[in-house]
């Protein structure tokens, strides 16, 4: 009986679990919907803007902008964008290990040297980094309570102002982007100095012939500093969108194994309680024939 009882515990307890995932499934879903529809408004704006940059600096040098400035990467600065909240698979293991990745291989020099620095979007990467020591620049675990572009750009313009300023010779960016609920794929970019690109569709959109009022020189001047920003803020929002993605295939997964789990508790318990009252049936007609005997 004390096995019955126990089994029955188990079995209340992976129930309740599995209407707990279920829920979290279901508001990870509506979750996913407002974030897929912002990153999904915002892309073809981001990548106008960026094409047409690329039109326009072109044939720009390096001075013509302190964004542009290439410079010995003595000093970096690693932006890793995870989330808040755990649950969402390896979501934020991910991120995490691919920033750890670029900083051992690309940056273990400066690594060695203490010249790596990070700012972390998001509460897990916070904690990590600044476990293991890491020189984790402010706190921004705070930004997903409300996600929006000044707030994202008070983020951008510290780090362009560090850049500016010589704290930081090269800043890069890692975080997950949004391609589906259930696919989110890994980015590394760098964020400054703004990379000069060099593919076809770069030269064909470099051959398209605009217009510009006033000069170059001052249409770059105002576009490169708000693509810097909204190029943060799209990594942000990606992020944002594939983390309840993760979350929701996560949840998923979690109430699928749930169920199986509840089957085979339940056979368990059928197959223990049959065992029980085929015990007890043994005794009864043990004791009867006893008596019968005597």
């Amino acid at each position: 009986m004390a096995n019955l009882k126990e089994v029955r515990n188990r079995i209340s307890s992976v129930s309740s679990t599995q209407q707990i995932t279920k829920a979290m499934k279901m508001v990870s879903a509506a979750k996913l919907k407002r974030a897929t529809n912002a990153i999904v408004q915002l892309r073809p704006y981001a990548n106008k803007l960026k094409d047409l940059l690329a039109n326009l600096s072109a044939s720009l040098e390096d001075g013509a902008s302190p964004y542009l400035q290439e410079r010995e990467p003595v000093r970096v600065l690693v932006v890793v964008v995870s989330s808040n909240r755990g649950l969402a698979g390896a979501f934020n293991a991910n991120a995490i290990k691919t920033a750890n990745t670029l900083i051992n291989e690309k940056y273990s020099e400066q690594l060695k040297n203490g010249s790596v620095s990070i700012v972390a979007i998001g509460k897990k990467a916070h904690d990590f980094f600044s476990r293991r020591k890491y020189n984790v620049i402010g706190n921004n675990n705070e930004l997903y309570q409300d996600l929006n572009f000044a707030n994202t750009s008070a983020i951008t313009e510290s780090i362009m102002k560090g850049f500016v300023n010589g704290d930081y010779d090269r800043v890069e960016l890692v975080y997950n982007h949004f391609r589906n609920a259930a696919v989110q794929i890994l980015i590394t970019e760098q964020l400054l100095p703004v990379p000069k690109t060099e593919t076809k569709e770069t030269v064909q959109t470099s051959q398209i012939d605009y217009i510009l009022e006033p000069s170059k020189q001052e249409i770059v001047e105002q576009l490169i500093p708000k693509n810097i920003k909204l190029q943060l803020y799209r990594a942000v929002l990606d992020s944002h969108a594939s983390e309840h993605g993760a979350r929701m295939t996560a949840m998923d997964k979690a109430t699928d194994n749930a169920g199986e789990l509840l089957r085979s508790l339940k056979l368990s318990y059928n197959q223990a309680r049959q065992a029980a009252i085929t015990t007890e049936l043994t005794e009864i007609v043990s004791g009867a024939a006893a008596l019968a005997g005597a």
